[in-house]
């Protein structure tokens, strides 16, 4: 992996999934912030051991749109159960 992303720029960090929900991904971190793009553009649907590469980007604000979905139903359930409010109809 390092010879076929190490092309497009110095490579900072890679990580490879290992849990159940992360086996078959990996991480790239590159030193310069331009490289990641040149490797989008080129790696993605890179036959790799007759395997397709899907090359994405990092969205930090995708991700966390998850958890803060979840922080703010939490967040109403409290509300609800101190003020004595219920959605369910009787």
């Amino acid at each position: 992996m390092y010879d076929i992303f190490g092309k497009y720029g110095a490579i900072r960090q890679f990580r490879i999934g290992t849990n159940k929900d992360t086996r078959g991904t990996a991480f790239v971190v590159y030193e310069d912030i331009y490289d990641p793009k040149t490797a989008v553009d080129h790696l993605s649907g890179f036959n790799v051991a007759n395997r397709y590469l899907i090359v994405l980007y990092y969205q930090q604000a995708k991700m966390g749109k998850k958890s803060d979905t979840k922080k703010k139903e939490d967040e109403i359930a409290r509300m609800q159960e101190k003020y004595g409010v219920s959605t369910k109809d009787k």
